[in-house]
């Protein structure tokens, strides 16, 4: 019996260690990349970009749809979604693999705009304490805005303002309910869900935003019924 919990016991210690070393990694990554960019600088970089988009420019439903989607919790977390990272830890846990990451809109501004998309645990340390950072100088709507700003939209659009031009043709504030939500499904897979090259996939998307929204309390079902019908 003492055996087995001198094993236990040098377990935990060793895992202790890993994770204490990880985090460790991660902060120092944090502080270098704000070091050698402050997140201030950052934020003015974004805000002079050609299509830079004001979040008063963008309908409400698309809004509410990105929220919906990427992050339910957006306006009650402090930039971390504990729920969201257990819920994800357990899904890595079953499939043996980096497959979910839980991460905030907040965090995903982090990696936009800091950090690479390579999913390693040191670069999702380094994401959560930049997250801390951004909220911490930052309303929600700044973050939003920002975040819909640096996203990647397909077709070599980087700003909500150059994918409603490039995929409808009008001004973000021009789209319908319909285009809104088609549009706020996109970044989570570019490549897959652009309306251009996948279209029924497009639509498939458009549709699995409209149950987070209706499930959220966006949306009423007929609301929903009415905007999938729409051409």
């Amino acid at each position: 019996m003492k055996t087995f919990l001198k094993i236990i016991f040098v377990i935990v210690l060793v895992s202790l260690s890993i994770g204490l070393l990880v985090i460790g990694n991660g902060y120092n990554m944090y502080k270098e990349a704000i070091q050698n960019e402050p997140l201030e600088q950052k934020v003015e970089e974004i805000k002079q970009k050609i299509n830079y988009t004001q979040i008063n420019e963008v309908p409400k439903i698309y809004q509410n749809a990105v929220i919906a989607v990427e992050d339910h919790r957006f306006y009650s977390h402090n930039g971390i979604d504990i729920i969201a990272i257990g819920r994800a830890f357990v899904n890595d846990i079953k499939a043996m693999s980096f497959v979910e990451g839980g991460s905030t809109i907040t965090q995903q501004l982090a990696k936009n705009i800091y950090f690479t998309q390579e999913k390693k645990i040191t670069r999702k340390i380094a994401e959560m304490f930049m997250a801390f950072e951004i909220e911490k100088n930052y309303s929600k709507e700044e973050i939003l805005e920002l975040y819909l700003n640096t996203s990647y939209f397909g077709d070599g659009y980087y700003t909500v303002k150059e994918a409603s031009l490039g995929y409808f043709g009008k001004e973000p504030n021009k789209m319908t309910d319909s285009e809104s939500i088609m549009l706020a499904g996109i970044p989570n897979a570019p490549s897959v869900y652009s309306p251009t090259k996948n279209p029924e996939l497009a639509k498939e998307r458009q549709k699995q935003v409209v149950e987070k929204m209706v499930k959220y309390g966006y949306l009423e079902e007929s609301e929903a019924i009415e905007i999938l019908n729409e051409e």
